[in-house]
C-alpha cells in the first residue's frame, strides 16, 4: 500500500485498525466556532485539578498549547508523564505513537488520552509491522540478517518499537541519533565486515547523521523500499551497505527544498538557514546548522538581536518563535503553509471534548499498548535510556 492508499479518515470518522490513524471518535465534538469553548476548557480543567496532566507537543495549535501544563517534542513529553505518577489521566495533545509511548512509561493506573485518535503520523504509518517482518525476512534470505542491528526514529508505531526490542536494536531521537548508532555499530563486533543497521522509518534522519555525523558515505547508504521485492535491492547492494535505509519521511519537513534556500539567501543576505534533520540532505547540506525541535527553539532564544533566520521546521513552531523573538526576522523556508495536518486534528473542540467527558466520569479515546507489545518496546527504549550522553557531535 503507497502512502497515497491510505485513509484519509476525516475528522476521525472510520476505521483503519492496521495503521496509526486508529478508530472512530464516538460522540458529538463541541461546534469549533462556539465562543464559549476557551472557557469550557478552563472549567473542565479546573474541576479536573491535580487528576489531569495536558501534554502539548511543540507543533500543536496555541489555542490547544495554552491550556498544556508542559511543551515539548515527543519523548520528553512521555517523560514528563511518567514523573507525574499521581495524575489519573494523561491527555496528550500530540500524535498517535506519542500517546503510545506515554502508555508504555507510564504506570498502569494512568490513563492515557488522545483527543482525536485521527491524529496519527504519516511517517509511522510508513512502516506497518508485517512489511518490516518481511524486509527482515529477506535480509535472512540474502544472509545479512545476523549483521544486522535495527535502530528505529522515535516516530514509529509502538510494534515498530517492540521489533526492534526483541531483535536486539534501539530507538533513537533526532537529538541523539549519532549516539544510537555508534551503540549499534558495536553490537556486532564478531561480524566480518561489521554491523549493518536497519534505520526506520525516517530514511533522511538516517541518511543525515551517518552521513554528516557517522562518516559514513552516501555509496553505503540503501533504501529499502517495502513495497518492492526484497525492497528493491541486489544481494550485491545489501552485501556492500552499512546503513539500510526505511523509505519513509516526514510529510512536513520533506517539503523543504534546495532552491527556497538559494531564494532566501540571495533576497535576505546574512539570513541563517536552520532546519531539523528529517530535511532531505540535499537541503541539510544547504543550511547552516541542523537539529532537533529543542536545538532549534534553544538556538533561536540564544541568537542576536536583529540576526535573520529561516527556519525548515513545522509551521506551527516556527510562528510562535517569530512571535516570541520580535527582535529577530523569522521566516518560513517553503513558499506555501506547511503544517503538519494530522498533528493539527487536535484542536480546541476535540480538547474539550475529551476532558469534558473525564469530568463526567467518561474516559474517550485511551492509548493502550498491549504488554507483550509493550515489554518489547520497553526494551529498545531502556537501550536508549542506557546510551552514554550526548557526543560532542550534537
Amino acid at each position: 500500500m503507497s502512502l497515497v492508499d491510505l485513509p484519509l479518515l476525516p475528522l476521525g470518522k472510520g476505521r483503519d485498525l492496521d495503521a496509526e490513524r486508529g478508530v472512530e471518535c464516538p460522540g458529538d465534538l463541541p461546534a469549533a466556532s462556539d465562543p464559549d469553548l476557551v472557557a469550557r476548557a478552563q472549567a473542565a480543567k479546573a474541576a479536573l485539578g491535580d487528576r489531569v496532566f495536558v501534554l502539548g507537543h511543540h507543533y500543536q495549535r496555541d489555542e490547544v498549547i495554552q491550556f498544556a501544563d508542559v511543551t515539548g517534542d515527543s519523548f520528553k513529553l512521555a517523560r514528563d508523564a511518567a514523573a507525574r505518577p499521581d495524575a489519573e489521566f494523561i491527555v496528550f495533545c500530540g500524535v498517535h505513537f506519542m500517546a503510545e509511548s506515554a502508555d508504555i512509561l507510564t504506570s498502569p493506573a494512568q490513563q492515557v488520552v488522545l483527543p482525536d485518535l485521527a491524529a496519527g503520523c504519516s511517517m509511522a504509518d510508513m512502516a506497518r509491522l508485517r512489511q518490516v517482518e518481511d524486509a527482515w525476512d529477506a535480509m535472512a534470505d540474502a544472509g545479512i540478517q545476523d549483521s544486522v542491528v535495527p535502530v528505529t526514529y522515535m516516530n514509529s508505531s509502538a510494534d515498530i518499537k517492540a521489533f526492534c526490542g526483541r531483535n536486539g536494536g534501539v530507538v533513537c531521537t533526532s537529538s541523539n541519533a549519532d549516539v544510537a548508532l555508534d551503540w549499534a555499530f558495536a553490537q556486532k563486533p564478531d561480524v566480518e565486515g561489521g554491523a549493518k543497521i536497519l534505520f526506520l522509518p525516517d530514511q533522511h534522519l538516517g541518511r543525515n547523521t551517518a552521513v554528516l555525523q557517522m562518516g559514513i558515505s552516501l555509496d553505503e547508504c540503501v533504501v529499502w523500499d517495502p513495497l518492492q521485492p526484497s525492497g528493491g535491492l541486489t544481494a550485491d547492494e545489501l552485501q556492500k551497505a552499512r546503513m539500510i535505509l526505511w523509505k519513509g519521511h516526514c510529510s512536513v519537513h520533506g517539503r523543504f527544498s534546495e532552491d527556497v534556500v538559494d531564494e532566501l539567501r540571495a533576497k535576505h543576505p546574512g539570513i541563517n538557514v536552520l532546519v531539523h534533520p528529517e530535511c532531505k540532505h540535499e537541503v541539510v547540506l544547504k543550511a547552516d546548522l541542523v537539529g532537533s525541535t529543542e536545538f532549534i527553539i534553544k538556538t533561536i532564544e540564544a541568537a542576536e538581536p536583529g540576526t535573520v533566520w529561516a527556519i525548515g521546521t513545522e509551521l506551527n513552531l516556527v510562528k510562535r518563535l517569530a512571535d516570541a523573538h520580535p527582535d529577530k526576522t523569522i521566516v518560513f523556508l517553503d513558499r506555501n503553509v506547511c503544517y503538519c495536518s494530522t498533528m493539527n486534528r487536535i484542536d480546541l473542540p476535540h480538547l474539550v471534548w475529551a476532558m469534558e467527558n473525564l469530568v463526567a466520569g467518561e474516559v474517550v479515546n485511551q492509548i493502550t499498548v498491549d504488554p507483550e507489545t509493550e515489554a518489547d518496546a520497553l526494551l529498545a527504549l531502556q537501550r536508549m535510556l542506557d546510551l552514554p550522553g550526548k557526543s560532542h557531535r550534537d
